[in-house]
């Protein structure tokens, strides 16, 4: 089964994308802010990060820089999950990483798509 790791600020982001990536099989685990989110992702190595750019202490560029600067973190898949949408804040992800960028509000069934492309098939597909 797939974890993936969701570090978000909104508690509604965090239960809409646990809830749905929940019901399609994945094993799913939240992080609060960027500290819980790199101690998570240390310990835990999840085949996804979800991260989101604007929290209030670390931002997410500057963690995704430390998931990718870490032997320990750094092969593992990150999505920005994230409201800037502007070419820009999506060229500065993938300079720094990123893998993926989606952009809220979004479709669950994009997110979905997105998650697939990054996981093994979850328990829920087979």
């Amino acid at each position: 089964m797939s974890r993936i790791l969701i570090v978000d600020d909104d508690a509604g982001v965090r239960e809409l994308c646990t809830l749905v990536l929940g019901n399609e099989g994945y094993e799913v685990v939240e992080a609060q802010d960027a500290a819980a989110g790199l101690d998570l992702a240390r310990a835990q190595v999840p085949d996804l990060v979800l991260l989101d750019w604007m929290m209030p202490d670390t931002d997410g560029m500057d963690t995704l820089v430390a998931l990718k600067k870490d032997p320990a973190t750094r092969a593992i898949p990150v999505v920005m999950l994230t409201a800037l949408d502007g070419l820009p804040q999506i060229g500065l992800a993938m300079h720094n990483g990123a893998d993926g960028y989606v952009t809220k509000p979004f479709e669950v069934q994009d997110l979905l798509s997105l998650v697939s492309r990054f996981t093994a098939e979850p328990a829920s597909a087979s």
